[in-house]
């Protein structure tokens, strides 16, 4: 073969699956054994049931149809397209035939590739077999195969070129040899053994080295220097009891959300990783603080402290410049995702604050009512990367008639400043005005269950859009114990009225994954999009929509990320747990997918041109795509959908 074709071989190889895991030398070798064939149209490549001869095949361009021949029957089960390989029996055993027919679809300029010097590579290179192996079984490819996450975008794309020293999963290391004291100890004796070690803070622990409080540098000056507490006094006088504590089996990101979680800088190591077991060590905020040089701990605590929407601006901006470090470095997205939920929380509880703070400096106190902030949609279930449209609402609790009004137009006043700051921070007003300051999504708990109820029990077009809505809320201020009532009622309701998960169920059919597109996707036909992809619509809302009714049906509660209501099904639900931990990896692989999208495009990645994808992009969201057709089997099924029809 002529160097030229050896050389467009070569470039055409090393572009796709898992020719792109082999080496340079190795790759051109490979190339140099090719043979190029061109077939017309309806041309049978191979019959199931034929010995596999001593090579496989690649499309180089045209596509090609696999069936499954069954007593005169053709069951398609793959087309293939340009970089797809197919015909690897040969690979997978060269005793047993075929076990599908390949049919030219259009007309096709395909690769033979030898088996003989391939599988060498395919044993020896770590990428290559894995591909095989993950990619394929019996031969026929898998369409729920997990490719590796690292090449969906291409590493030299300009937006993600940023040294960037971050792991996740890196076990910190722990102080073994923590300062301690009893809890008789003085406190004056305390920080005199704190000033020897040099050390800030000390774990108080009883006569089985439990620990039951600790003091800090910081509970000395406020509470001692200041005059409060005598320096003669027990140490137990200014102590933090309980302490907080974690096992030694732990890595830095999860010390990390703890830390954030309780708004403390110190944990305590145990043995179990309970307060009722031996202490072992202490791991400070310092700590991880040198080990992550960029920390969201230093944006929690610089949001908490800002005085204007600007501050927050600001941070929100640089959150998700660590948010682009955090998927070049392949960091997982359920640690992504509560990293940028607790972030986007606390810029909302702290615009909450700045908003109260300014109504009462123009004489409107805040009321002696019980009343809570609500994030809904992606936000309410811990999933919004980007900064995209605010969904938001707010619950008060039940007033007497003759004050309702006042109460009411209060937190219309509270949410409007909320909503404003917001805005000025990047997230968009909801287009359909699901926000707080719109006095239809600003209730007392009673008139929240009567809408629920009106959703429920009528369920139109209309009302099955706010439950989609609205059902995903998450408290973010206020009493808490609002929404638990809220989320109560919703169960209650919905179990007196079992055909309203029927509608919801429905719904998750309305936005079909395009699965029967091969080569391109389902794009939007006119207006602003036109030609682009809704990858919001077309994968992510189904998997989203999906998981909720299969929750709501299954009774789950208190649990409203995507990701960890498919872990939870396919906990409850082992008959389906395969399926279950491939849609949470699909949803896993779109989130990611988006995100890169928006942070590349500095949009809100919803829409984009499947021309803009290369090979790996495309296999890996085709595979996304088609669990879903499973899971809507399942709802088809399960809830009787066939009767809508």
């Amino acid at each position: 073969m002529s160097n030229t074709i050896t050389h467009r071989i070569y470039d055409f190889l090393k572009e796709h699956p898992p020719f792109n895991f082999i080496s340079k030398n190795e790759l051109h070798k490979i190339a140099g054994q090719v043979s190029v064939i061109y077939l017309e149209n309806g041309k049978v490549i191979f019959q199931q049931g034929e010995n596999p001869p001593e090579y496989f095949y690649v499309v180089r361009d045209g596509a090609v149809q696999l069936y499954n021949e069954f007593k005169a029957e053709k069951v398609l089960i793959d087309v293939c397209d340009e970089g797809d390989i197919f015909g690897i029996r040969p690979l997978v055993s060269k005793d047993q035939p075929y076990t599908l027919t390949a049919v030219v679809l259009e007309e096709a300029l395909i690769y033979k590739i030898p088996t003989s010097s391939f599988t060498k590579i395919m044993h020896s290179n770590k990428g290559v077999e894995h591909y095989f192996s993950s990619s394929f079984a019996a031969g026929v490819r898998n369409p729920y195969a997990k490719f590796s996450k690292q090449r969906i975008f291409d590493q030299e794309d300009d937006y993600l070129r940023e040294d960037f020293n971050l792991s996740e999963v890196q076990t910190i290391q722990i102080n073994n040899n923590p300062v301690t004291c009893s809890v008789k100890t003085k406190i004056q004796e305390a920080a005199i053994i704190m000033r020897k070690h040099k050390v800030g803070s000390i774990i108080v622990v009883d006569e089985r080295f439990h620990p039951i409080g600790i003091i800090t540098d910081r509970d000395l000056r406020n509470k001692v220097v200041t005059g409060d507490t005598c320096v003669t006094c027990e140490i137990e006088d200014i102590m933090s009891s309980p302490v907080i504590t974690s096992r030694d089996e732990v890595t830095a990101a999860d010390l990390q959300l703890v830390m954030i979680k309780n708004n403390i800088h110190h944990i305590c190591i145990t043995q179990d990783g309970t307060n009722k077991s031996k202490l072992i060590g202490i791991v400070s905020e310092h700590d991880i603080l040198v080990l992550h040089g960029n920390n969201p701990s230093v944006f929690i605590r610089e949001s908490k402290r800002a005085k204007d929407a600007d501050k927050l601006k600001q941070i929100r901006y640089r959150a998700e410049r660590l948010l682009k470090k955090y998927l070049k470095q392949e960091v997982s997205i359920s640690y992504i995702s509560r990293i940028m939920t607790e972030i986007n929380n606390t810029i909302n509880r702290r615009a909450i604050e700045i908003v109260i703070a300014d109504l009462l400096s123009k004489g409107k106190e805040i009321l002696n009512v019980k009343w809570c902030w609500l994030a809904l949609g992606s936000q309410g279930r811990e999933e919004q990367l980007l900064r995209s449209d605010q969904d938001n609402a707010l619950v008060f609790a039940d007033v007497d008639e003759q004050e309702y009004d006042g109460i009411k137009e209060y937190f219309l006043l509270l949410a409007d400043g909320v909503n404003k700051i917001l805005t000025e921070c990047g997230f968009d007003f909801c287009p359909a005005n699901v926000i707080a300051r719109n006095p239809k999504w600003c209730l007392s708990l009673s008139q929240w269950k009567e809408q629920f109820d009106k959703w429920i029990y009528t369920p139109g077009a209309k009302e099955v859009m706010y439950s989609t809505i609205f059902f995903d809320f998450n408290p973010v201020y206020g009493d808490f114990e609002l929404p638990e009532k809220m989320s109560e009622h919703i169960f209650s309701s919905i179990k007196n009225q079992q055909s309203f998960l029927s509608f919801l169920a429905r719904n998750a059919l309305e936005n079909p994954p395009p699965l029967s597109f091969f080569r391109g996707f389902m794009v939007e036909h006119t207006g602003e999009h036109k030609d682009q992809f809704d990858i919001k619509a077309r994968a992510m809302m189904p998997l989203v929509d999906g998981a909720r009714v299969l929750v709501l049906a299954a009774k789950i509660k208190g649990i409203n990320s995507t990701i960890k209501r498919y872990d939870k099904l396919a906990e409850v639900e082992p008959e389906n747990k395969e399926l279950y931990e491939q849609l949470s990896d699909a949803y896993e692989i779109v989130m990611r997918f988006r995100a890169m999208q928006g942070l590349k495009h500095k949009n809100n990645g919803r829409y984009f041109r499947p021309e803009e994808l290369n090979k790996m992009q495309r296999l890996m969201l085709r595979n996304c795509f088609r669990p879903i057709k499973e899971l809507q089997t399942i709802l088809t099924v399960r809830f009787n959908l066939k009767m809508f029809r």
